[in-house]
């Protein structure tokens, strides 16, 4: 079942309703905006994102709750804020969250020095598959590009599933990203307002005589299907 949904508008409502307003949260009827009292939602509590066991527990001890969104005009989406849920529901929620809150300390502890392990496995792993494609490419820079681009949160080629998985054509991405931020003035030519496609045309001949370079006389020519630039 979906959620009731609770907005918090970019610009000032009034209820269609009892026409108060501005409203800082509104629920949509039809099209129309209703404030919380108009909705039957204005005895809920505001609990803002952030603690995901007082969430998940005030959630499951409300008998009713309201996700409550905004829109990010940047992302072009909109992203949950908290939840409206009970304030009894809350309080409880609260209370069992302070009673064990050391036990949840240690797992948090525990859990990210496995997730730190993992990491540190994934990213020697990685560096090996640099070096195997690029057998010529220094091992301090093979190491640097797999620390780089698998870095916990980045969004980057190695965080991605097929860099997870090793995927040739990932793990290339991930050097020539590297090559043309490092090796090539393509920052540079950002800088001065060239446009980013144009500037990676121009960058492109560069990148891939370095790519050859790090390949060897082994692999030259045997094409990976990244792209270029």
């Amino acid at each position: 079942m979906e959620p009731l949904v609770v907005v918090e508008p970019l610009r000032q409502r009034r209820c269609a309703d009892c026409h108060r307003g501005p409203l800082e949260r509104l629920v949509l009827e039809f099209g129309s905006p209703r404030c919380l009292d108009c909705a039957d939602l204005g005895h809920l509590v505001f609990l803002p994102r952030g603690n995901a066991a007082l969430t998940r527990r005030a959630r499951e001890a409300s008998a009713l709750w309201a996700v409550v969104v905004r829109h990010n005009r940047q992302r072009t989406r909109y992203e949950r804020q908290g939840l409206l849920v009970e304030e009894a529901a809350l309080a409880r929620a609260e209370a069992a969250c302070l009673a064990d809150a050391d036990v949840r300390a240690r797992r948090r502890e525990r859990d990210a020095a496995l997730r730190a392990a993992r990491d540190v496995r994934f990213t020697a792993t990685l560096t090996a598959e640099i070096l195997r494609l690029f057998p010529y490419c220094p091992l301090d820079r093979a190491a640097d590009v797999a620390a780089h681009t698998s870095e916990r949160g980045s969004g980057r080629v190695g965080r991605t599933a097929a860099g997870r998985a090793l995927d040739e054509g990932a793990v290339t991405a991930a050097v020539r990203a590297s090559v043309r931020h490092l090796d090539t003035p393509y920052d540079s030519l950002l800088m001065r307002g060239v446009p980013r496609q144009e500037a990676r045309r121009q960058v492109a001949q560069a990148i891939e005589a370095t790519l050859i370079r790090w390949r060897g006389p082994e692999r030259d020519g045997a094409g990976t299907g990244a792209g270029a630039g």
